[in-house]
């Protein structure tokens, strides 16, 4: 935490030059007195300093900038490209802030790095192929409901088409297999759950604020199965599915044996199951078990049989 504050107090000095320890304070929740704290250790290595008076404040050197050797290219790279990609999923002013301050500090190095506007090069897009920007004004709702401890009343679609109506509160966005999730504790419930976002009909900002409940990144269920049945099978994965097994099942299960790409792996034995392999067609072939096995294959004759 002393790390972050620190490095947040030196590019806010970038920034702007000179800053009062009062904003300092505010910003981070911390005394003025701990700001100073933080201002004699920050001296130690950058020329910071206090000026007194009407037009005083904390102060850096004009002549400073970061070292060349503070990030490598690659690593301007990879901090410029995460904040443009938050940036197009949560179009706030902080990141497209934070962006532009990092790539004037690679023109002033005159480093070799093409930027691709505001957007950057990489997009990530969590809503569906036709939506017109519901989704991230769906986000930035949730988002500001977390920010501001601000409950939050939802119509929640679940997986198997139950329609509920909720209040839930907010604690952290969860972005995982190009899916986003709230992690939030649930009025109705009384306990915490994982909703996905794309379930999420609508979504009301109310009147009523709550106050952070205590978790741990431990508590998110981030390798959750909706189903306590399970399946080991294995599967022989052929080129037209490849990539797409690859996302589902982890190229890390994926090997090369005989000849064949084969994997082997224990997966939520639900109704979305069989789906899931038949939407795959025949770029994907259960090996065992049998019985899986057969009902994708009755799963992909029932389809077969619609267009007859």
């Amino acid at each position: 935490m002393k790390f972050a504050i620190l490095v947040s107090i030196l590019f806010d000095l970038l920034a702007k030059r000179k800053i009062t320890a009062s904003y300092l304070a505010e910003k981070h929740e911390i005394s003025t007195r701990t700001v100073y704290r933080y201002i004699d250790l920050l001296s130690l290595t950058v020329p910071v300093y206090v000026r007194r008076g009407r037009d005083g404040g904390i102060c850096i050197s004009d002549n400073y900038k970061l070292p060349v050797g503070f990030m490598t290219t690659e690593e301007y790279e990879a901090a410029i490209e995460a904040l443009a990609t938050m940036y197009s999923q949560l179009p706030q002013e902080r990141f497209l802030a934070a962006k532009r301050k990092l790539s004037a500090q690679v023109k002033a190095e005159s480093r070799e790095l093409t930027l691709s506007g505001d957007m950057g090069s990489i997009l990530v897009d969590g809503g569906t192929w036709g939506d017109t920007h519901t989704f991230s004004d769906k986000i930035r709702l949730v988002e500001e409901c977390l920010k501001n401890h601000t409950v939050l009343e939802i119509e929640y679609h679940s997986r198997a088409g139950e329609k509920t109506r909720r209040k839930i509160e907010p604690h952290v966005l969860v972005y995982k297999q190009s899916v986003w999730y709230v992690y939030a504790f649930c009025h109705k419930q009384r306990a915490f759950r994982l909703f996905r976002l794309g379930r999420i009909f609508s979504a009301v900002k109310t009147e009523e604020t709550f106050r952070p409940r205590p978790f741990s990144r431990e508590d998110i269920p981030l390798n959750y199965w909706t189903s306590e049945k399970t399946v080991t099978a294995q599967f022989e994965i052929g080129q037209t599915a490849f990539a797409d097994a690859q996302d589902w099942l982890g190229v890390e299960n994926i090997r090369l044996i005989g000849g064949r790409w084969l994997a082997e792996v224990t997966l939520p034995d639900d109704e979305t199951l069989v789906r899931k392999i038949v939407s795959l067609g025949k770029g994907v072939k259960v090996l065992t078990p049998p019985e899986l096995a057969k009902r994708v294959a009755d799963e992909a004759q029932a389809v077969a049989d619609l267009y007859k």
